[in-house]
Protein backbone atom coordinates (compact mmCIF):
# COMPACT_ATOMS: atom_id res chain seq x y z
CA UNK A 1 0.00 0.00 0.00
CA UNK A 2 1.63 3.62 -0.72
CA UNK A 3 1.63 6.02 1.82
CA UNK A 4 1.88 9.11 1.02
CA UNK A 5 0.58 11.23 4.57
CA UNK A 6 -0.02 10.14 8.34
CA UNK A 7 -3.36 9.99 9.85
CA UNK A 8 -3.53 13.12 12.68
CA UNK A 9 -3.28 10.46 15.68
CA UNK A 10 -0.19 8.80 14.29
CA UNK A 11 1.73 12.11 13.26
CA UNK A 12 1.14 12.86 17.27
CA UNK A 13 2.50 9.46 18.39
CA UNK A 14 5.81 9.99 15.86
CA UNK A 15 7.01 13.10 17.44
CA UNK A 16 10.30 14.70 16.15
CA UNK A 17 11.78 11.34 14.12
CA UNK A 18 14.85 10.95 11.45
CA UNK A 19 13.85 9.27 8.15
CA UNK A 20 15.63 7.55 5.32
CA UNK A 21 15.09 7.28 1.66
CA UNK A 22 15.94 4.32 0.21
CA UNK A 23 16.34 3.44 -3.87
CA UNK A 24 14.07 0.23 -3.95
CA UNK A 25 15.97 -0.39 -7.28
CA UNK A 26 19.19 -1.23 -5.22
CA UNK A 27 18.32 -1.36 -1.73
CA UNK A 28 20.60 2.12 -1.45
CA UNK A 29 20.27 4.72 1.62
CA UNK A 30 20.10 7.93 -0.69
CA UNK A 31 18.81 10.62 2.01
CA UNK A 32 18.60 10.98 5.26
CA UNK A 33 16.45 13.71 7.15
CA UNK A 34 14.99 15.04 10.72
CA UNK A 35 11.39 16.39 10.43
CA UNK A 36 8.13 15.78 12.08
CA UNK A 37 4.79 15.78 10.25
CA UNK A 38 4.75 14.74 6.93
CA UNK A 39 8.38 15.55 6.25
CA UNK A 40 9.52 12.48 5.01
CA UNK A 41 6.91 12.55 1.91
CA UNK A 42 7.14 16.59 1.17
CA UNK A 43 10.36 15.22 -1.27
CA UNK A 44 8.74 13.08 -3.44
CA UNK A 45 5.81 15.21 -3.97
CA UNK A 46 8.39 17.69 -4.73
CA UNK A 47 9.78 15.54 -7.36
CA UNK A 48 6.67 15.07 -9.18
CA UNK A 49 6.06 18.83 -8.65
CA UNK A 50 7.99 21.81 -9.99
CA UNK A 51 10.05 23.69 -7.13
CA UNK A 52 13.45 25.54 -5.98
CA UNK A 53 14.75 22.56 -5.30
CA UNK A 54 14.44 20.65 -9.12
CA UNK A 55 17.96 20.92 -9.29
CA UNK A 56 18.95 18.80 -6.54
CA UNK A 57 20.69 15.04 -6.81
CA UNK A 58 17.72 13.91 -4.57
CA UNK A 59 15.19 15.22 -6.71
CA UNK A 60 16.88 13.84 -9.77
CA UNK A 61 17.23 10.02 -7.46
CA UNK A 62 13.75 10.26 -7.03
CA UNK A 63 12.42 10.91 -10.61
CA UNK A 64 14.52 8.42 -11.95
CA UNK A 65 13.18 6.07 -9.23
CA UNK A 66 9.26 7.47 -10.33
CA UNK A 67 10.31 6.88 -14.39
CA UNK A 68 11.45 3.53 -13.18
CA UNK A 69 7.95 2.59 -12.35
CA UNK A 70 8.84 2.56 -8.70
CA UNK A 71 8.57 4.85 -5.49
CA UNK A 72 11.44 5.60 -3.06
CA UNK A 73 10.89 3.74 0.53
CA UNK A 74 9.95 6.13 3.26
CA UNK A 75 11.91 5.10 6.44
CA UNK A 76 11.26 6.02 9.83
CA UNK A 77 14.69 5.22 11.53
CA UNK A 78 14.08 6.75 14.97
CA UNK A 79 10.95 8.48 16.46
CA UNK A 80 9.34 9.87 19.44
CA UNK A 81 12.72 12.70 19.82
CA UNK A 82 12.88 15.88 20.85
CA UNK A 83 15.32 17.73 18.53
CA UNK A 84 18.27 17.81 20.48
CA UNK A 85 18.74 13.51 19.81
CA UNK A 86 17.24 14.21 16.80
CA UNK A 87 20.01 15.81 15.46
CA UNK A 88 22.19 13.61 16.54
CA UNK A 89 20.63 10.39 14.80
CA UNK A 90 20.62 12.41 12.08
CA UNK A 91 24.14 12.92 11.91
CA UNK A 92 25.44 9.75 12.93
CA UNK A 93 23.43 8.15 10.13
CA UNK A 94 24.75 10.82 7.75
CA UNK A 95 28.15 9.59 8.77
CA UNK A 96 27.21 6.15 8.70
CA UNK A 97 25.68 6.05 4.84
CA UNK A 98 28.80 7.30 2.70
CA UNK A 99 27.51 9.10 -1.02
CA UNK A 100 24.52 10.62 0.02
CA UNK A 101 22.43 12.96 -1.54
CA UNK A 102 22.28 15.75 1.31
CA UNK A 103 24.02 18.89 0.92
CA UNK A 104 24.06 19.94 4.23
CA UNK A 105 25.89 17.71 6.73
CA UNK A 106 24.75 16.21 10.27
CA UNK A 107 24.63 18.89 12.82
CA UNK A 108 27.38 18.98 14.52
CA UNK A 109 29.44 16.57 12.45
CA UNK A 110 32.18 19.18 11.82
CA UNK A 111 33.28 18.74 15.65
CA UNK A 112 31.79 15.09 16.78
CA UNK A 113 31.52 13.24 13.66
CA UNK A 114 33.10 10.18 12.53
CA UNK A 115 37.07 9.92 13.12
CA UNK A 116 39.50 7.06 13.31
CA UNK A 117 40.77 6.37 16.88
CA UNK A 118 43.88 8.51 15.86
CA UNK A 119 41.63 11.39 15.02
CA UNK A 120 40.04 11.30 18.21
CA UNK A 121 43.65 11.12 19.89
CA UNK A 122 44.59 14.59 17.84
CA UNK A 123 41.44 16.12 18.36
CA UNK A 124 41.02 15.94 21.84
CA UNK A 125 45.25 15.68 22.83
CA UNK A 126 46.79 18.24 19.93
CA UNK A 127 48.13 21.21 21.85
CA UNK A 128 46.05 24.64 21.48
CA UNK A 129 47.15 27.18 18.70
CA UNK A 130 48.45 30.34 19.25
CA UNK A 131 47.89 32.89 16.90
CA UNK A 132 51.33 34.74 16.33
CA UNK A 133 50.21 35.44 12.76
CA UNK A 134 47.19 36.99 11.16
CA UNK A 135 45.96 33.84 10.13
CA UNK A 136 42.16 33.35 8.19
CA UNK A 137 40.50 29.71 9.09
CA UNK A 138 39.17 27.81 6.43
CA UNK A 139 36.41 24.59 7.75
CA UNK A 140 37.37 22.12 4.77
CA UNK A 141 34.89 19.36 6.34
CA UNK A 142 33.06 18.71 3.24
CA UNK A 143 36.09 19.41 0.79
CA UNK A 144 39.65 18.11 2.01
CA UNK A 145 38.79 14.43 0.48
CA UNK A 146 37.61 15.39 -2.70
CA UNK A 147 40.77 17.15 -4.21
CA UNK A 148 44.25 17.74 -2.88
CA UNK A 149 44.31 19.71 0.26
CA UNK A 150 45.71 23.07 -1.73
CA UNK A 151 42.51 23.06 -4.36
CA UNK A 152 40.21 22.44 -1.39
CA UNK A 153 41.19 25.39 0.70
CA UNK A 154 41.81 27.61 -1.98
CA UNK A 155 38.33 27.53 -3.83
CA UNK A 156 35.80 29.05 -3.66
CA UNK A 157 34.27 31.15 -0.78
CA UNK A 158 32.06 33.42 0.29
CA UNK A 159 34.48 36.69 1.32
CA UNK A 160 35.21 39.63 1.58
CA UNK A 161 38.82 40.15 -0.38
CA UNK A 162 39.59 42.95 0.89
CA UNK A 163 40.26 41.42 4.40
CA UNK A 164 41.29 37.98 3.09
CA UNK A 165 44.18 40.39 1.48
CA UNK A 166 45.65 41.01 5.10
CA UNK A 167 45.92 37.49 6.01
CA UNK A 168 49.75 35.79 6.49
CA UNK A 169 48.51 32.48 6.60
CA UNK A 170 45.49 30.41 5.58
CA UNK A 171 44.99 27.11 7.94
CA UNK A 172 43.04 24.56 6.67
CA UNK A 173 40.65 23.36 9.49
CA UNK A 174 39.03 19.61 9.92
CA UNK A 175 36.97 18.83 12.76
CA UNK A 176 39.10 21.73 15.11
CA UNK A 177 42.74 20.49 13.38
CA UNK A 178 44.72 22.59 11.51
CA UNK A 179 45.71 20.28 8.76
CA UNK A 180 47.20 22.57 6.23
CA UNK A 181 48.63 26.09 5.81
CA UNK A 182 48.90 27.95 3.18
CA UNK A 183 49.94 31.28 2.20
CA UNK A 184 48.07 33.49 -1.08
CA UNK A 185 49.77 35.41 -3.49
CA UNK A 186 46.53 36.75 -4.76
CA UNK A 187 42.82 36.27 -4.15
CA UNK A 188 40.61 36.06 -7.30
CA UNK A 189 37.24 35.96 -8.80
CA UNK A 190 36.11 32.08 -8.91
CA UNK A 191 35.79 32.59 -12.71
CA UNK A 192 36.86 29.76 -14.71
CA UNK A 193 39.52 32.23 -16.29
CA UNK A 194 41.07 32.88 -12.98
CA UNK A 195 40.81 29.33 -12.34
CA UNK A 196 41.01 26.81 -15.38
CA UNK A 197 38.98 24.03 -15.27
CA UNK A 198 36.71 24.95 -11.70
CA UNK A 199 33.38 25.31 -12.26
CA UNK A 200 32.49 29.09 -11.90
CA UNK A 201 31.14 30.39 -8.97
CA UNK A 202 29.75 33.91 -8.95
CA UNK A 203 30.02 36.04 -5.79
CA UNK A 204 32.96 33.86 -4.56
CA UNK A 205 36.79 34.20 -4.30
CA UNK A 206 39.75 31.77 -4.63
CA UNK A 207 43.49 32.12 -3.70
CA UNK A 208 46.53 31.64 -5.59
CA UNK A 209 49.64 30.58 -3.81
CA UNK A 210 51.75 27.95 -1.69
CA UNK A 211 52.30 26.14 1.02
CA UNK A 212 53.48 28.52 3.91
CA UNK A 213 57.00 28.76 5.06
CA UNK A 214 58.08 25.63 7.25
CA UNK A 215 58.39 27.92 9.90
CA UNK A 216 54.70 29.01 10.09
CA UNK A 217 53.19 25.48 9.57
CA UNK A 218 55.12 24.10 12.41
CA UNK A 219 53.97 26.91 14.55
CA UNK A 220 50.12 26.18 13.11
CA UNK A 221 50.03 22.44 11.85
CA UNK A 222 48.53 19.48 13.63
CA UNK A 223 47.33 22.15 16.06
CA UNK A 224 43.40 22.42 17.44
CA UNK A 225 41.16 25.38 17.67
CA UNK A 226 41.28 27.10 20.38
CA UNK A 227 36.98 27.42 21.80
CA UNK A 228 36.72 30.61 21.00
CA UNK A 229 36.73 30.13 17.00
CA UNK A 230 34.71 26.92 17.09
CA UNK A 231 31.23 28.39 18.00
CA UNK A 232 28.70 25.35 17.80
CA UNK A 233 26.29 25.90 15.29
CA UNK A 234 27.85 28.31 13.06
CA UNK A 235 27.87 27.52 9.57
CA UNK A 236 30.25 30.19 8.33
CA UNK A 237 33.65 27.88 7.08
CA UNK A 238 35.32 30.89 7.15
CA UNK A 239 36.59 32.68 10.21
CA UNK A 240 39.80 35.35 11.29
CA UNK A 241 42.23 35.40 14.05
CA UNK A 242 42.55 39.50 13.13
CA UNK A 243 40.23 42.19 13.37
Amino acid sequence: MRVQSFPAEVTAELGVYVYRLIDPRNGETFYIGKGKGDRVFAHSRAAIGSTDEDASDKLDRIRQILNAGFEAAHVIHRHGMNDAAAFEVEGALIDAYPGLANIAGGHHNSDRGAMHAREILDRYQAEEADFVHRVLLINVNRTADESSLYDATRYAWKINPKKAKRAEAIAAVQQGLIIGVFVADEWLPATAENFPGREPMPGRYGFVGSEAPQGVRRVYLRKSLPDRYRKRGASNPIKYTYH
